[in-house]
Order: C-alpha cells, then sequence, then structure tokens
C-alpha cells in the first residue's frame, strides 16, 4: 500500500482549486493567434460539439429512434417505481362522453341551434348525437363509483397497492381518475404526444401522468401492471386497446386477466361477436374472454369473480380498514 503524506501540497485535496489552470482551461490567446476566438467559437456552437443528452436535434433524429424508444419506457417505468404502483386496474372509455351536467348543456346548445334552422341536416345530426351523449353520459357516474371503490385497495397476493390507471383524456378516462381523487388514492394517465394541443384532466396524481411518443410504449404500460381491464362505451382508441388486450390475451401473448366491457347494449351493438364466431374468424371460447357489466358493483364483482374462478383473490382492504 502506498503511503500518502496529507502535509505534503501534492497531496492536497482534489477538490481544492488548482493554483496553476490546466492548459485547455483558457482558450488560445488573440495574441498567438488573431482569429483563435472566432473559430473557437464557431466549434463549440456546433452541433457536434453539444453533449449528446443536451443536443435535442440529435436525439430527435432517426438514428437515434432505438434509444428514444428505451427512453419512452424508461421514464413512465422510472416514474412508477418512484410511487410504488406495482398493480394497476385498467379503465378506457370516450373522451367525448362527459359529466351529465355537461352533455345536458351541450344538448340544450345544440337544440337551440336546431331550432333556428330545423331542416339542417347536419344541425339535426348534431342534436341527435348531443342526445346520445346525455344517454351514456350516466357512465361518468359509473366509472367514477366504481375508482373510489377500488382506489387504494392492495393486491391480496402481495399487498402492492392497486392503482386506477387511464389514459389521461376528458371524458370517461377522466370520471375513473376523479373516483380515486375524492378517496385520496394515487391515480395514473397515460398521455400521448399528438400534433395539436391537449390538456389531461385535472384528477390525476402530479407525478404520476406521463407523457409517451410511441403508442407501442404506451400500450406496454397499460398491460405492464395490470390486474384487469374495464372499457366503457368509446371510439377508435377504446377499441385500440380493447381488441389489443383482447388478441394478447386470445394468443396467450399475456396472462388471461378480467375484461369487462361496460354498457352491454352499447357493446352488442358496436361489436357483432356471435357474428364474428358464426363466420368462423374467431372461436366460439373467444366470446369468453370478456364479461358485461352495468353498474359499479357489477363491474367489481365481475372482476372478483373472475379471479375467484381461477382458485385466487384480487383486492384486499387498505390497512387502516383492516
Amino acid at each position: 500500500m502506498v503511503k500518502t503524506d496529507p502535509d505534503r501540497p501534492e497531496m492536497r485535496k482534489a477538490a481544492a482549486p488548482r493554483e496553476v489552470p490546466l492548459p485547455w482551461q483558457t482558450p488560445k490567446p488573440d495574441s498567438d493567434d488573431p482569429n483563435a476566438a472566432v473559430r473557437i467559437r464557431a466549434i463549440m456552437d456546433s452541433d457536434a460539439y453539444r453533449q449528446a443528452d443536451e443536443d435535442v436535434s440529435f436525439l430527435q433524429s432517426d438514428d437515434v429512434r432505438s434509444v428514444r424508444l428505451q427512453l419512452d419506457f424508461l421514464k413512465a417505468e422510472y416514474g412508477l417505481n418512484q410511487h410504488d404502483i406495482c398493480h394497476t386496474i385498467v379503465v378506457f372509455g370516450s373522451t367525448r362522453i362527459s359529466e351529465p351536467s355537461a352533455a345536458r348543456t351541450r344538448e340544450e346548445a345544440a337544440r337551440k341551434r336546431l331550432a333556428d334552422d330545423p331542416d339542417n341536416p347536419k344541425l339535426r345530426q348534431a342534436h341527435a348525437i348531443a342526445e346520445r351523449i346525455v344517454d351514456k353520459s350516466r357512465y361518468y357516474a359509473v366509472a367514477r363509483e366504481f375508482a373510489a371503490g377500488i382506489s387504494g385497495c392492495l393486491d391480496a397476493q402481495d399487498g402492492g397497492t392497486i392503482a386506477l390507471m387511464t389514459g389521461g383524456g376528458p371524458g370517461l378516462m377522466e370520471a375513473a381518475n376523479r373516483g380515486a381523487f375524492d378517496v385520496g388514492a394515487k391515480s395514473v394517465g397515460l398521455n400521448i404526444t399528438l400534433p395539436h394541443e391537449q390538456y389531461p384532466n385535472p384528477y390525476l396524481t402530479p407525478g404520476l401522468c406521463f407523457r409517451f411518443h410511441y403508442f407501442a410504449l404506451r400500450k406496454m404500460h397499460f398491460l405492464h401492471r395490470a390486474r384487469a381491464l374495464v372499457a366503457f362505451p368509446g371510439g377508435y382508441g377504446t377499441f385500440d386497446e380493447l381488441f389489443e388486450t383482447l388478441t394478447l390475451v386470445q394468443t396467450r401473448k399475456i396472462d388471461p386477466l378480467p375484461i369487462v366491457l361496460v354498457g352491454r347494449e352499447f357493446w352488442e351493438r358496436a361489436v357483432d361477436f356471435p357474428f364474428l364466431v358464426a363466420e368462423g374468424v374467431i372461436d366460439p371460447e373467444d366470446e369468453d374472454l370478456f364479461s358485461y357489466a352495468e353498474t359499479a358493483d357489477e363491474i367489481r364483482d365481475q372482476i372478483v369473480g373472475w379471479y375467484a374462478a381461477s382458485g385466487r383473490s384480487v383486492f384486499r382492504a387498505p390497512a387502516q380498514d383492516r
């Protein structure tokens, strides 16, 4: 072992300022070369000189897509782990189905516009749609009640908290996050970057709303911790996530999990599953991959019943309630 002598000047602490600057700590003086400063500034201002993790143009280039894919996954993974989010119940549903009061306000506005121009086919269609949204706005309360009932529950197997997760947008996703907010529980939102301005709903937990560039990585996080999927009436986005999950479960690419479709009348009209069976494009057993529910209690019962049928439990009351 080499012995050091703290009294020797050359053994002073490394953090102490140097008496003599290192050669590269000062630029080449203009007295040596009148153009040195201009050249050095041009070098340091170039993209190539910029540190890689601070070079936005480089990070957004096609050549670095693989790194961006990793970052898209890792940032949310890191954030969820920091908040101890181990399990989730994922809720999807239309961004257009608002709470009943807002839906009625829009219907009244549509009705007034139609009254001013009763023969306008577009206004008739807009009013009919507004009426349908008012009818479906009852699901806002169902989503909110369901989320409030399961938020803060513990996973029966390892005791980890089960968090409510949505796409973070308005409508029925807002309702679910709001239910968790009502009972003071954490809830997660996974937004996606779009070519137009958007806002997350206000009931997400700060620090638990993540914005993704890639749909694929967002989808991965939706199912990575999922203990169940609950799909309310919705459009393309809801269909996308629902059928992605059904395909993964059907092919056993992921372990089966309960998939609950809320609003049987809507789903049976939107997707004719018996027709798909009759046409031979899915098997009869594929209709058993999901179940229907109408109320918050029915959604929970379907999830609990699915786990009970497999000999397992899913929910455990929070510690303070036991």
